[in-house]
C-alpha cells in the first residue's frame, strides 16, 4: 500500500489527513468546550506527519478555520489545508446549501482571510446546489482559482456524473464524500476517481464512531489482531482503492495517534472479503432512520415558516 497519494504533480501527502470538523461544539455549532485540548490535537496531527487537515467555513461557523489558524499559523511547509464553501448554517445540527457564484467568492475571500492564507491549496464545493446549476458553481471557483486565491479544486457529496459535468468546466483535483465500511460509496464513482487518479477524501471513515464498537467481522478481525476497531475499519479504507485518503476526526490526542496507526495494519484478502459483507447493526440502523426522520421534520418546519413569512 502506498503510504502518500499526488493531488497535483508537485504536492504529495500521506493516505491519512485529519478531518477537524470533530473540533467544534455540539450539533459542529461554536467552539469545542475545550479549546487548547483542540490546539493540541491539531499541532500533535502535524508532528506525527500529517499532510492535510480538512475544514469548512461552515463547521462553527467560521470557528474551525480560526482555530486552525491560530494552532498552526505559520503552517510548516507541505502541510495542505483543505476547507469548502456552499453551506450556511442556519443553527446547531442544521445545514443548507448555496452554491451561488457571489456567495462562493465572499466564502472563499472570507476563508482566505480567516486561515491567513494568500492562496488555499484545496477550495472544495462543500455541496450541489439543486437550485444553481453546477456548472456555475464549478465556473466560479475556477475563475477564483485563475486569480490565484485557490490552487486545487475539489468537490464534496457528489456522484459519478455530477463529477463528470464539473471535470467538463474545470480540472477536478478530489473528491470528498462519506466513506466508510458502513456507508459505501457509489461504485461508479470509485471507479471514475480510480481511473483518473483523483484522490477520494472519505469523510466519516469511521461512521461518527460507529464502528469504534467492533460489531461483526470488524470486531473478530481486531480481537483476533490486537487492534481497535477503528485500526481495523481504517485499514480496510486504505486497502480498498489507491485513490482512498480516510480524513479521520477526533479531539483525543490518544484516538489520534491510534489512528494514525493504521496506516501500519496489513489486512489479508480474506479479512478484507469478511468485512466487504460488513453491515450497520439494525438497531443501529433503526437509530439513524430516526435521526434521519428528526432533521426532515425539523427542515420541513423551517421552510413552511419562510413561505408563511
Amino acid at each position: 500500500m502506498d503510504r502518500v497519494i499526488r493531488l497535483a504533480a508537485d504536492l504529495e501527502v500521506g493516505r491519512l489527513g485529519f478531518g477537524a470538523m470533530q473540533l467544534c461544539g455540539p450539533g459542529v455549532w461554536g467552539d469545542p468546550p475545550d479549546r487548547s485540548r483542540a490546539r493540541a490535537v491539531l499541532r500533535r496531527a502535524v508532528e506525527l506527519g500529517v499532510g492535510l487537515i480538512d475544514t469548512a467555513d461552515a463547521y462553527g461557523p467560521e470557528s474551525n478555520e480560526r482555530l486552525i489558524a491560530e494552532a498552526l499559523h505559520p503552517y510548516p511547509p507541505g502541510l495542505v489545508i483543505a476547507t469548502k464553501g456552499g453551506q450556511l448554517r442556519p443553527g446547531p445540527g442544521e445545514w443548507s446549501v448555496d452554491g451561488r457564484p457571489q456567495h462562493l467568492r465572499r466564502a472563499c475571500e472570507a476563508s482566505l482571510r480567516r486561515l491567513h492564507l494568500e492562496r488555499i491549496d484545496l477550495y472544495q464545493l462543500h455541496a450541489p446546489d439543486p437550485r444553481v446549476p453546477l456548472e456555475e458553481s464549478v465556473g466560479a471557483l475556477e475563475r477564483l482559482r485563475e486569480e490565484g486565491k485557490i490552487r486545487l479544486l475539489g468537490l464534496c457529496n457528489v456522484d459519478a456524473a455530477q463529477l463528470r459535468r464539473a471535470r467538463a468546466v474545470a480540472p477536478i483535483a478530489a473528491v470528498q464524500n462519506r466513506f466508510n465500511l458502513f456507508d459505501r460509496v457509489e461504485p461508479e464513482l470509485l471507479a471514475l476517481c480510480e481511473r483518473e487518479a483523483i484522490p477520494l477524501l472519505c469523510w466519516f471513515p469511521l461512521a461518527n464512531g460507529e464502528l469504534g464498537t467492533g460489531a461483526g467481522a470488524l470486531g473478530r478481525i481486531a480481537r483476533s489482531r490486537g487492534l481497535a476497531p477503528a485500526q481495523v475499519a481504517l485499514a480496510w479504507l486504505l486497502a480498498r482503492s489507491p485513490v482512498t485518503l480516510p480524513i479521520p476526526g477526533t479531539g483525543s490526542p490518544a484516538h489520534l495517534e491510534q489512528n494514525l496507526e493504521a496506516l501500519d495494519v496489513s489486512l489479508d484478502r480474506a479479512e478484507m472479503a469478511a468485512l466487504e459483507d460488513q453491515r450497520r447493526p439494525l438497531g443501529a440502523r433503526l437509530r439513524r432512520l430516526a435521526r434521519g426522520g428528526a432533521r426532515r421534520s425539523r427542515h420541513l418546519a423551517r421552510a413552511l415558516r419562510s413561505r408563511r413569512a
